[in-house]
């Protein structure tokens, strides 16, 4: 049988849009909600609009609609494809890939593969490049999820905010320890742990030093192997950049893509984040 094969994600992966288009990668929005008000993420509301709101207002952030997956589905039966890859947000940080998998089953005729990515942001979004371009390879379905499934393992993510007050309103890290932390200074170097969870990596005083230990957690990553990386970041230009100049002067990198977080994840992360994606390409 002739496959045609699509790979979908959703908005969290925070992939460039300019690689989204290069290779049809199929994005399902979550969505954003103010009281009465919701907003489809990276698709009516930027994340800047989202930081401008957040002294006055928090909102709360929910999975993709329903209608909107199964629209996509039945586009995509539509237009010829026989199978879909679908590589989603940790299961850790949300219900998507689960409601994905739900979805899928009221779809005949179309093969649809789920697959939760333990990642977030860049994390996630690597995993949905490398099976884009295993599948310009042309290798077969089962390859591709293959594929996927191997670089997963190898995925490291770590991050830094500017502030643990959103975390903390959105019940993502203890009250106490966010409050404590704000206190005294005190910045935490998070990453997301094998189950797909957020977990403090190393504490530190102060934003410069939590960039400096965030760099050398990816120069002891880059010491073992050749590697892609990701620098996404949420109203942090200026220090993304410079990130980025530093990252440029050491060996065994690949690639290095920077992009901007999601609306979805600035809700819970705030200005300030700075986050890198690494993954060995050995």
């Amino acid at each position: 049988m002739n496959e045609k094969v699509a790979i979908m994600t959703d908005s969290t992966c925070d992939i460039p849009q300019d690689i989204i288009e290069k290779y049809g990668i199929h994005v399902v929005p979550l969505r954003i909600v103010y009281g009465e008000r919701e907003y489809r993420d990276n698709v009516d509301i930027t994340a800047e609009q989202v930081y401008e709101d957040l002294p006055t207002e928090i909102p709360t952030t929910s999975l993709p609609s329903p209608e909107d997956v199964l629209n996509l589905f039945h586009k995509l039966k539509d237009e010829g494809f026989t199978h879909v890859l679908a590589i989603h947000i940790s299961s850790g940080l949300s219900g998507t890939a689960q409601m994905i998998e739900n979805l899928s089953n009221q779809i005949k005729g179309l093969v649809v593969k789920v697959i939760d990515s333990k990642s977030i942001s860049m994390g996630l979004g690597y995993s949905v490049i490398e099976a884009a371009q295993k599948l310009q390879q042309n290798a077969s379905f089962e390859a591709v999820c293959a594929h996927v499934q191997g670089i997963l393992s190898k995925m490291r993510v770590f991050f830094v905010l500017g502030t643990l007050e959103y975390l903390t309103k959105g019940g993502r890290i203890g009250k106490v320890a966010g409050t404590l932390g704000q206190i005294l200074n005190i910045k935490l170097i998070i990453t997301v742990n094998e189950e797909g969870v957020y977990t403090t990596y190393a504490k530190v005083r102060g934003r410069k030093q939590s960039i400096d230990k965030m760099f050398e957690a990816l120069k002891e990553q880059l010491a073992k192997s050749r590697n892609n990386v990701a620098v996404c970041h949420g109203a942090a230009v200026e220090e993304a950049q410079a990130l980025i100049n530093r990252i440029k002067e050491l060996c065994s990198i690949d690639e290095i893509i920077t992009g901007h977080v999601s609306p979805v994840i600035g809700v819970h992360t705030g200005p300030g984040t700075l986050g890198i994606a690494v993954y060995s390409t050995d």
